[in-house]
């Protein structure tokens, strides 16, 4: 049970992300200030499922986790810090930030400077969410049965 509700916590988050960043930059390649602002809203109000498939994916992990010594594992729990330490303290305040901006109308310089921080921010936590699930994809998967020559 433990191992599906990470799978399925971690694909939430993945998704959850990946919607947010592919938003974004439609919104802002159509330079739609009303369009922007809806999806600066919409991304805030998307926390209330990115972040508690964030925390169900990592504490389901951490807990899988414990006891392993294979790389792979030490890899993904490297990982899960720097998506969570990136979450935290790049992407929550940044949208914030920028939903509020955005609702005011104020797209400023220092609104393009946030924006593009939360963008790579959000493409940095996008690869390596990806990286651990095919990690863990990897860690399900049966090894490979020796096949005797002759």
């Amino acid at each position: 049970m433990k191992v599906k509700l990470h799978a399925v916590a971690g694909g939430v988050a993945l998704l959850t992300v990946s919607c947010f960043w592919i938003s974004t930059v439609a919104a802002e390649l159509t330079g739609s200030a009303e369009i922007i602002a809806t999806v600066k809203a919409s991304v805030l109000a998307g926390m209330a499922v990115l972040v508690p498939a964030m925390i169900i994916a990592g504490g389901t992990g951490f807990s899988l986790g414990k006891g392993w010594k294979r790389p792979v594992v030490q890899h993904k729990k490297r990982r899960m810090r720097v998506i969570a330490a990136n979450g935290l303290l790049v992407l929550l305040p940044s949208a914030y930030l920028l939903a509020g901006w955005a609702a005011e109308g104020r797209f400023d310089a220092v609104f393009i400077i946030v924006q593009t921080l939360e963008l790579a921010a959000g493409a940095v936590n996008i690869a390596l969410l990806s990286l651990n699930m095919r990690d863990g994809l990897a860690l399900r998967r049966k090894p490979a049965r020796a096949v005797r020559a002759g």
